[in-house]
């Protein structure tokens, strides 16, 4: 009995291209142009996505540093502080992250825009994963290194960044750079609070039009392009900064 509902389903005439036997044709025109149309929307969401990227992997290494030294030099307070926000960051979903920013924030009256929602979503949780790439940099440090630098009469500050950030940094460099890799492609889950970035504006196109495969075609080879992008700038960063200095 279920054998044959499931020949009369394969052989409904009114199924066009789905469910179609192997070696069957498809009834699918494929229409590139419809999604050339809609191409400068595409742009201008890409455009959103490589800002927001950029802004997160700023601000979210500045804070992932703070907490690193924070957590390995720093007062019981302030480790204490430091690993809270690192735990309880790492343990919950970046999609709660940003429900609680955009929907949660407003009822203690901070409302932001879905594009500034996303933003602090994403630098809030970048901070906590680039957090603990950098603490395993700072803890590589050799103690004697520190001490040195006190011995030269360095101050604080000269040795955070001197003898303990900069080496640091250098020897996480490609985890961390692959943690902002994830960061940009994790950029697509921002569409859910209707932030206009590339995955939205693909999703609005395609509601409007039903081009499903072409539309989301062009979105991952413009993704492609755009990750490309950004390790081209990670490897001109890292010539400049750290390989020219030993």
């Amino acid at each position: 009995m279920i054998q044959g509902r499931i020949h009369r389903l394969r052989h409904d005439p009114r199924r066009t291209g789905w469910g179609k036997e192997i070696g069957e044709p498809l009834n699918y025109t494929f229409q590139f142009g419809t999604v050339m149309d809609h191409f400068p929307d595409l742009l201008s969401g890409a455009a959103l996505t490589i800002r927001l990227s950029a802004l997160t992997m700023v601000f979210g290494l500045v804070i992932g540093m703070a907490c690193a030294v924070a957590k390995a030099y720093g007062p019981r307070p302030l480790r204490w502080l430091a690993s809270s926000y690192i735990e309880l960051i790492r343990n919950t979903p970046f999609l709660i992250q940003l429900y609680f920013v955009f929907f949660a924030l407003p009822h203690l009256g901070v409302r932001l825009s879905p594009n500034n929602s996303a933003l602090l979503a994403m630098v809030i949780n970048l901070g906590a994963y680039s957090a603990e790439i950098v603490r395993a940099g700072v803890e590589s440090i050799p103690h004697g290194q520190i001490e040195a630098g006190r011995a030269l009469g360095l101050k604080p500050i000269q040795i955070v960044r001197f003898l303990i950030l900069f080496p640091a940094l250098k020897a996480v460099y490609p985890a961390l750079t692959s943690q902002f890799i994830l960061v940009l492609l994790g950029s697509s889950i921002v569409s859910a609070i209707a932030a206009d970035e590339l995955t939205a504006v693909a999703n609005t196109i395609n509601s409007q039009t039903f081009r499903s495969f072409e539309i989301y075609t062009v979105v991952t080879l413009m993704y492609v392009v755009i990750v490309f992008g950004f390790r081209a700038v990670f490897t001109s960063i890292y010539a400049l900064a750290f390989a020219r200095r030993g």
